[in-house]
Formats: C-alpha cells, structure tokens, sequence
C-alpha cells in the first residue's frame, strides 16, 4: 500500500493525500482511529455489565479481522518510529478517552467505587482479549470474553 495507490483509488493527486495526512502512517493511523470510532459506538445499556459486555464484543470483532490483527503486529513491530509511536498512542488516547463514558455512568449510578480509574478498568476487560488472539494465537469466544467481563468487574469491586 503506497500513498500513489490511495490517491489512485480516492481519484485524487498523491499531493492531495500528502496535504491532508503527510505520511502513510499518518494516513493508516486515521484510517483506523475513524474505522474503531464508526464502527464502535460507545454503548449505553443501563448497566455496567451489559455496556462491557458491547465493548468486548466491539473490541473482539474488531481486533479479530484479519486485516485488523495483521496492523495491530505490524505496529508493535514498528514502534520505534517515532510517527508509528504516536499515531499509536493517539488511536489508544481516543479510544480510552471514548469508552470511559461507560465507566463514568456506573461510577455515577453507583456501581463502581468513587476513585474507580476508567482506564485501568478498560485495560483490564481489552488486556486478555488481546493477548489471547496476539500472543497465543486463540480464539475470542463467548466464554472468554466473558470471563474477562467477570474478571474485571470482581476485580473493581462492582456491585451489580
């Protein structure tokens, strides 16, 4: 994948595409940053199981496309180029800042403790499901992702 073969398929000068994004990893990044946000809403079920339980699945269809999996290797590998660094770090920046909406509102109702860190808890449900598919090649079914669930709200202490 060239920017020559982005601009070609977009039907627009490869300076337009440089313009807008200045490398190919800046374009990627956005790429999936937009397709993550579009295609993962973030959920409001009333209850904080049934909303972790929207964003594993969000989480596990997403990272188990193979063409998903396939970038997510290619950037751990990469990631001492500063630009595949940042754009990284900005896709989890987004995506934490978005999904912490879900642990707010129980924190609100009163389903988390007060000092409950939205992050840690949203790392926590992602952490398993991701090293399962990357690091011991394993499936994301049912039973695991809600083992992770379980796991997450036992860890947090949550009272539903």
């Amino acid at each position: 994948m060239t920017i020559g073969d982005i601009a070609a398929r977009a039907g627009v000068a490869e300076t337009t595409v440089y313009r807008r994004w200045g490398t190919r990893t800046a374009l990627i990044a956005d790429a999936v940053t937009d397709l993550a946000a579009t295609h993962n809403p973030v959920p409001d079920t009333g209850t904080l199981r049934g909303d972790l339980m929207v964003v594993a699945d969000q989480i596990a269809q997403l990272i188990s496309r193979p063409g998903i999996t396939r970038l997510i290797g290619t950037t751990i590998a990469l990631s001492a180029d500063p630009d595949v660094s940042a754009a990284r770090n900005r896709f989890w920046t987004e995506r934490f800042e978005q999904s912490s909406h879900v642990i707010i509102r129980a924190v609100e109702r009163g389903e988390l403790p007060a000092n409950t860190d939205p992050r840690s808890v949203l790392e926590t449900l992602s952490a398993p499901m991701y090293f399962r598919l990357l690091v011991i090649d394993q499936t994301l079914d049912r039973a695991f992702i809600e083992q992770c669930i379980d796991h997450t709200l036992v860890l947090y202490g949550a009272t539903s």
